[in-house]
């Protein structure tokens, strides 16, 4: 193309120079000029006309690749739509054999087809169920309990009942204590040092709540104080600590807050626990020889994410925490020793009980006021008879799930 428009710049040259008067003289130097400037606006037409030549060949040259990229595009969007189109036509497809289905199962004898559904809807929501609670408590975290291993008395106070305790999943050394079973006086410690020894500094710092707790069973989590509200059956209170105002609160169904979680601890009608799974709440269901219920609370909306109903008794019952996902309910005979847990309950039935070893606590003279497990320290922190104590622990690994 270029070759074309070249040979078409060079004829236009020709015919104008075919025009030209002849020279009168060939020796005369106004025509020899004359020719020369002729020959010279010649050459700057050529040289345009080059310019404008390769200036058009670069334009095509871009649009042609413009061209070829949009090509290749709407080969991709035809691939696509042929893709969406053939998966349409398979569900499609499916949809239709389901609709055959359903109306051979309507030409069905209709008993039939009742139990037949019922037994189909039951066995989908057991599976369902299954596979829920097995989602929900999918942590890396498959330790069982195995022994108690030592014992240390961290303080001894002159209360018989509270609870004392550090954030579960923070970092922050800070330790919370609770007096008695009806408050709304929190203490606040720098660290257990400080806790340890009264004349270390700094002094603890005095959190008046806008609310008063009631029972042994508050637990920190994530820099939130979680409690059971006094005055009320149910009701459970999360207290930003930081702003010193409710964060938000919730009403636990199930029986909650009728009788006592553990016939030993005659304030707690609610318990809370953490674990590595997060916040639970442990409580009495209805009935005279009531089990306990297990409830996982998501700590963020308090919104009740499952309830188990377990086989775990609250009569001679004393205390209860969660470890890896699994209630471990400590008995003991009349208040006082020997503190053993007999009752050990698992939502994915991983663990057998039989083949636990006996899991005693060391003999103290009564009987706990609280026990909670730290998933961060993986030690249990309980209140006996105003000893503020340490539990160490031995665990091993849980079966897997089949």
């Amino acid at each position: 193309m270029m070759l074309a428009l070249r040979r078409a710049c060079i004829f236009r040259a020709v015919v104008f120079m075919a025009f030209l008067p002849p020279p009168p003289r060939a020796q005369d130097p106004a025509m020899v000029h004359y020719i020369y400037q002729r020959f010279q606006v010649l050459e700057q037409g050529l040289q345009k006309c080059t310019q404008a030549t390769r200036a058009y060949i670069q334009d095509f040259q871009e649009f042609s690749k413009n061209i070829s990229v949009m090509l290749g595009r709407c080969h991709t969007y035809t691939s696509e739509y042929k893709s969406a189109v053939h998966n349409l036509a398979l569900r499609v497809e499916r949809a239709q054999r389901e609709l055959d289905y359903l109306e051979y199962l309507r030409e069905a004898d209709v008993c039939a087809e009742s139990e037949d559904k019922a037994l189909a809807e039951k066995l989908v929501q057991e599976a369902e169920e299954e596979q829920r609670v097995r989602t929900l408590l999918n942590a890396s975290c498959d330790n069982m309990l195995m022994g108690i291993k030592s014992l240390k008395i961290v303080k001894k106070t002159m209360d018989t009942d509270g609870s004392w305790m550090k954030d579960a999943v923070s970092d922050s050394p800070k330790v919370y204590v609770f007096i008695g079973s009806r408050n709304n006086t929190v203490w606040e410690f720098a660290n257990i040092r400080a806790f340890m020894e009264d004349s270390t500094k700094p002094a603890p710092r005095k959190l008046i709540l806008t609310h008063s707790w009631q029972g042994t069973g508050q637990v920190i989590y994530k820099g939130f104080l979680f409690f059971h509200s006094q005055g009320t059956p149910n009701e459970i209170i999360k207290y930003n600590l930081q702003k010193r105002i409710v964060e938000d609160r919730m009403l636990l169904f199930g029986g909650a807050g009728r009788a006592l979680a553990y016939q030993h601890s005659p304030s707690t009608y609610i318990d809370l626990a953490v674990d590595e799974h997060g916040l639970w709440a442990i409580h009495s269901g209805p009935g005279i020889r009531s089990h306990l219920v297990l409830t996982k609370i998501e700590p963020d909306t308090l919104g009740v994410e499952h309830s188990w109903d377990t086989p775990c008794r609250s009569q001679d019952a004393e205390a209860s925490f969660l470890l890896c996902g699994v209630l471990y309910v400590v008995y003991s005979s009349g208040g006082h020793g020997p503190h053993r847990i007999t009752c050990v309950y698992d939502p994915l039935g991983t663990i057998i009980e039989e083949n636990l070893p006996n899991l005693f606590f060391p003999r103290r003279p009564r009987s706990h006021s609280m026990i909670h497990y730290n998933p961060r320290d993986k030690q249990l922190y309980a209140w006996n008879d105003g000893n503020q104590i340490i539990y160490k622990l031995q665990t091993r690994r849980k079966q897997p799930l089949q």
